[in-house]
């Protein structure tokens, strides 16, 4: 029996050098139809699907609902296909119907690796940990971080010279890649996690599929499954070491932000009874602005310029909405109109506002307590601190307690421009919820916010629209000045200005008219920005900074309708 072992163990080896000398065997598969075949850690088939009866069943997809049997059908149809990059590997996605499931099916395809080449790069991944020596350096250091892949890359492509003499370079850069993700990174996760369509990636529990929203899809099933609930804890051990902070049986809950920006949720069997789970929230690549904004009809182009005119002048704003309403996107996108020489501050649970570069912005995030119940500061501590930085403008990303309230209105009074999201379906529930338990602001500060915006997504086709522009009048009382149409899909003006007006001229000294002037001004702004195709945020930042400091130059631009350019060095 030894000796059958012995020889066996001989055939692989053997086998492994036949192979070193050739060049590797790189071939395209299909994650779902090869699921048997494959040794990875991540296991990705169709088989796991959950099989039912061809029901007629609602399926929401691209903004819209969809009858299985009438819209889909009984075989399989191809719903959306695209291709993205993630590092060196090229992946094809293919968003699906299939009649087994009553959701639709996220399948990527990507290029893998023979058996033969596997268990080499195996091999090189075990020399690789022993060759790498990292010292002292520090996993949560994102410059270290860079320096730890350096390392693992430049040895990588020795070993690789060593065992694939003949690969070219397309074939090295990929295995490379192959390796380091394996070795530092998340597998088949990672790759997923490039795709800028997604904006959470969840995983339940081993036996289930993993589980992303799709910007236009919305909910979909994955090919993807995890090994087992060892390998779902492993990769939530590795994101708390890299966080600095530790996920046990005392303490089984994890709440971590990435270096790139990406919130990561994980908790802990028995916590969660299924199994263990995992939840990534994307942080955007390629943040909304107000072109996207308009040209998605989310927001129309006088209700932008009113807001502006309000931001420009300092009057402070309650962003408002239900959940997924984009609340956020909706300040971040607001936040482009800030002029460039008033110093920000953002405080923010999760890290998710992004400004121009060249403004002058300083980003606060909380952070949990420890196991002890020490080291925890909350939004209302950041919200109390940031009065001593000398701010111009401060962003609160979510008003949730009374503390956070109180602080907020205590900062607008004392001369601080503010900024919050807020829950609250409409522009007088927004003035409710604020004034009532358990917030419990006195009704009589409510003036000092002087617009409120509201947000929110049409449950049946997933559309996301600004909902209301109003403003609270004196008497505590909210007056709304636009309201989206849901039949003809636009904002209309509902109700005339008693307040916001009003205190524009008493405090700018300008007449009704030059206001009217101002705001028709600022929306051919925005509609050349749409002609421009201006969407970068630094690039749309610029255009606002530039109608601050050199506006007859800017409406000269716009005017004649010619490409922007800015002669600032560094920008």
């Amino acid at each position: 029996m030894l000796k059958k072992k012995v020889k066996q163990s001989e055939r692989k080896s053997s086998g492994s050098r036949r192979a070193s000398s050739k060049k590797p065997k790189l071939r395209s598969i299909r994650s779902s139809q090869t699921s048997s075949k494959r040794s990875s850690k991540i296991s990705s088939h169709s088989s796991k699907h959950s099989k039912s009866s061809k029901k007629s069943v609602n399926v929401k997809t691209g903004g819209k609902i969809y009858d299985s049997t009438a819209g889909f059908g009984n075989t399989e149809r191809i719903i959306d296909q695209y291709d993205f990059m993630s590092m060196n590997i090229s992946v094809t996605v293919t968003v699906k119907w299939t009649p087994e499931d009553y959701t639709l099916i996220y399948d990527m395809d990507i290029a893998s690796i023979s058996k033969t080449t596997k268990i080499i790069l195996e091999k090189i991944r075990e020399e690789l940990i022993k060759a790498v020596n990292l010292g002292m350096l520090d996993f949560r250091d994102m410059k270290q971080t860079g320096i730890i892949e350096e390392r693992f890359a430049t040895t990588i492509r020795k070993l690789i010279e060593r065992y694939f003499p003949n690969a070219d370079d397309k074939e090295k850069n990929f295995m490379t890649t192959y390796l380091i993700q394996r070795s530092l990174g998340m597998g088949n996760l990672e790759v997923i996690n490039d795709d800028c369509m997604l904006e959470e990636i969840v995983i339940n529990s081993a036996k289930d599929p993993v589980w992303v929203y799709h910007k236009k899809h919305g909910w979909l099933k994955t090919t993807i499954y995890m090994k087992d609930e060892a390998q779902t804890k492993h990769y939530a051990f590795s994101i708390g070491r890299k966080v600095g902070r530790q996920l046990s049986v005392l303490e089984p809950l994890l709440d971590a932000h990435l270096s790139e920006g990406d919130r990561v949720n994980a908790t802990l069997f028995p916590i969660s009874t299924a199994g263990n789970t995992m939840t990534i929230r994307r942080f955007s690549r390629d943040p909304w602005t107000v072109t996207h904004f308009i040209e998605s009809k989310t927001m129309s182009t006088n209700a932008a310029a009113l807001i502006w005119l309000g931001i420009q002048y300092e009057l402070s704003a309650i962003i408002a909405g239900g959940t997924a309403s984009g609340k956020t996107s909706t300040l971040n996108v607001l936040a482009n109109f800030f002029p460039p020489n008033q110093r920000v501050i953002s405080i923010e649970d999760t890290r998710e506002l992004q400004l121009p570069k060249f403004l002058h912005w300083v980003p606060l995030s909380t952070r949990l307590a420890n196991v002890e119940g020490k080291g925890g500061i909350g939004m209302g501590d950041l919200l109390v601190n940031s009065l001593r930085m000398r701010p111009d403008r401060i962003l609160v990303g979510e008003v949730r307690r009374k503390r956070e309230a109180e602080t907020l209105f205590e900062a607008i009074h004392t001369g601080h421009s503010c900024y919050a999201t807020f829950h609250a379906n409409d522009a007088h529930e927004t003035i409710n919820r604020f004034t009532n338990s358990p917030i419990d602001v006195p009704k009589t500060l409510m003036p000092a916010i002087s617009m409120i915006i509201i947000q929110f997504r049409n449950r049946r086709t997933g559309m996301r629209r600004t909902f209301q522009v109003a403003e609270i009048l004196p008497d505590s009382s909210a007056n709304v000045l636009q309201q989206y149409d849901p039949r003809k899909d636009i904002l209309v003006d509902k109700g005339k200005s008693k307040s916001l007006f009003a205190t524009l001229e008493m405090f700018t000294g300008t007449t009704p008219k030059e206001i009217k002037l101002d705001i028709s001004e600022k929306e051919l702004v925005l509609k050349y920005l749409v002609k421009q195709q201006v969407k970068k945020i630094n690039d749309v930042g610029k255009v606002v900074a530039e109608y601050y400091t050199n506006k007859k130059a800017l409406m000269q631009m716009v005017k004649s309708n010619k490409p922007f350019q800015h002669k600032k060095e560094g920008l």
